[in-house]
């Protein structure tokens, strides 16, 4: 069931942002996302947190400043995601400026798993690099074994990474990372290529000290590495605080004057996006997808690749692979989706059968043996989507285990429940690690049925009925008056992304005209219905509105509850003011779609 709210603010940001000159519907929409001074909505890259608040950020590019003096050679070991994709590109691009003797590593994941663990280690000393020093991107702080793996074999290792430590901390030279116990940086949700990036900006200002640049004007512009920094972040779907989405402006910035670098423009290119355009949507929605579909169906350095080449021609050869993968990765998803739809039907009607049963009330944990390692992410993100339920999906590993992927929904975080319940279960998990909204995780195949009673009974015990009521949040309905482009056209400006949600407003609508586009999309032509009249179903605005309801063909009722966002529509060379549907709701509140 869904249930629709209008967001809250708190009074004194909204007076605070109306006495500066905000128009009234900003300034709410600013103040529902925790905007309470205008310097806040200030993007500018001179308002970053600065470096020295990251623990260790300047002891690790001390070290890392000797280290490239002493010609020793270096080895990033990245995760095989866009954030671990990202983070390496800032690594080798920004280090090679430094003049370090550098290379990378990016575990396949089907063949070693996530992180630094002993087995990659091995391999990365069995490489042509001879690595002195393993430097960690996206991963490493539950790497506790892989650690000691590469002490053992003489290299020592600098962790870079952002995803929540465990009960022990892994033996590594030094470790830079914000969810560290000590670290009091305020933002927290710095993706792994902010910290790489905010890792880089510490060496840059130790090199400078130490002479290490013949004049500033041969110092490396790191600046120049914000469209990795934007992608990643977007990517990860990280929260957009303060911080993170000056970040992502910047980098934005960068890509829309044709600044980003050859690989993002060759994705844009392939995505069939204008770059002059290009927002965090681009980024999270077109670009992500291409470059995590090299981690999930093939192997990440082909992305990396991409990211790291000035070469244009190859930087687009590279792109079109990437595009193919993508293809290829939705192919195996709609097959999936539907072994998935079948499975839970099955599931479903048992529960429905045996009301005494507690399986699948609070939580889904499926399992087919045809599924894709690679895809099984995707898969858990549209089932919690559609059942608002924590759900993970497993996929045939190797040695009879089974790879999980977990998404989760407010209140219940993820990576904390997989810990309580490994410390209750002793055993039934062989690896985990995450986020809240987030996580992986190994079982052996055998305690498949046990692991879903287990995480049921932990979600039973942590989720409150509540909790499994789907909330649409709002920013409240539009008068006529304020519905227009040039409100579009301000919040089409704005840093939009997880944290930081898009505005949406929530109105009654006549369809007035409804017609398929596309094959798949309804078009629609909606006219306000006023409040005042709406009891009596009748009267209406003057105004009509074009409105398009995505991968929907079936007719809507007449009189609709739609809560749409705003949207500058481009076609032809013109330009037009367009309703994005989001959800709508029949006006007696009976259906939902």
């Amino acid at each position: 069931m869904s249930i629709t709210i209008v967001r809250s603010y708190p009074s004194h940001a909204f007076d605070a942002l109306i006495r500066s000159g905000i128009h009234p519907v900003l300034a709410r929409i600013y103040a529902a996302r925790g905007i309470d001074a205008p310097a806040q909505l200030e993007l500018d890259w001179t308002r970053l947190i600065p470096f020295a608040r990251l623990k260790n950020a300047s002891v690790m590019a001390q070290f890392l400043a000797a280290a490239i003096f002493a010609k020793k050679r270096l080895l990033i070991v990245a995760d095989y995601d866009s954030d671990g994709a990202t983070a390496c590109a800032v690594g080798i691009r920004a280090l090679r400026r430094f003049g370090a003797i550098v290379d990378y590593l990016v575990p396949n994941r089907f063949e070693y798993g996530y992180g630094l663990t002993p087995e990659i280690v091995r391999l990365a000393a069995a490489t042509r690099a001879h690595p002195d020093i393993l430097i960690t991107v996206d991963n490493g702080i539950a790497s506790v074994e892989g650690v000691a793996e590469a002490n053992r074999l003489g290299m020592q290792v600098l962790v870079t990474d952002h995803h929540l430590p465990g009960d022990e901390l892994p033996d590594a030279a030094m470790i830079v990372n914000p969810n560290q116990p000590g670290c009091d940086f305020p933002s927290k949700h710095l993706a792994g290529v902010g910290v790489m990036f905010y890792l880089m900006l510490a060496l840059r200002a130790e090199l400078r000290a130490k002479g290490a640049f013949v004049s500033p004007r041969n110092e490396p512009n790191l600046a120049s590495l914000l469209d990795l920094v934007a992608l990643g972040t977007v990517a990860d779907v990280v929260s957009l605080d303060d911080n993170n989405r000056i970040l992502v402006h910047q980098g934005l910035q960068r890509i829309r004057k044709g600044r980003g670098c050859a690989g993002i423009n060759a994705l844009l290119e392939v995505a069939r996006r204008d770059f002059q355009r290009a927002s965090a949507y681009e980024l999270g929605f077109m670009l992500g997808p291409r470059l995590n579909a090299a981690g999930r169906l093939d192997d990440m350095s082909l992305g990396i690749e991409c990211l790291i080449t000035d070469d244009e021609s190859r930087a687009a050869e590279i792109a079109l692979q990437l595009d193919a993968l993508n293809r290829r990765r939705k192919e195996i998803e709609a097959d999936m989706h539907d072994s998935a739809t079948i499975l839970l039907e099955r599931v479903l009607s048992t529960q429905s059968q045996d009301r005494t049963s507690h399986a699948t009330i609070n939580s889904l944990s499926l399992f087919d043996p045809g599924w894709h390692q690679g895809v099984i992410g995707i898969l858990a993100s549209r089932i919690k989507d559609k059942f608002h339920r924590p759900v993970i999906a497993f996929a045939p590993g190797s040695n009879g285990e089974l790879k999980g992927s977990g998404r989760s929904i407010a209140g219940f975080h993820l990576r904390d429940s997989l810990d309580l319940l490994s410390k209750r279960y002793p055993g039934l998990l062989l690896k985990f690690g995450g986020h809240a909204a987030a996580a992986g995780l190994t079982i052996r195949a055998c305690d498949f049925e046990n692991f879903r009673d287990a995480f049921e009974q932990t979600a039973q015990a942590l989720l409150a009925p509540a909790d499994l009521r789907q909330i649409i949040e709002t920013d409240g309905d539009l008068d006529e008056s304020e519905i227009n482009g040039e409100l579009a056209l301000h919040l089409s400006k704005q840093v939009w992304g997880q944290g930081f949600a898009q505005p949406a407003f929530s109105t009654r609508f006549c369809v007035e005209e409804q017609r398929i586009v596309g094959q798949k999309h309804l078009k629609l032509k909606l006219r306000r219905q006023e409040k005042e009249i709406r009891g009596r179903g009748q009267g209406k605005s003057g105004l009509l509105y074009d409105a398009i309801l995505f991968f929907h063909t079936g007719p809507l009722p007449g009189v609709i509850d739609a809560v749409y966002r705003l949207q500058i529509n481009e076609f032809n060379g013109g330009s037009s003011l367009q309703f994005i549907l989001d959800h709508w709701f029949r006006a007696d509140g009976q259906a939902t779609s």
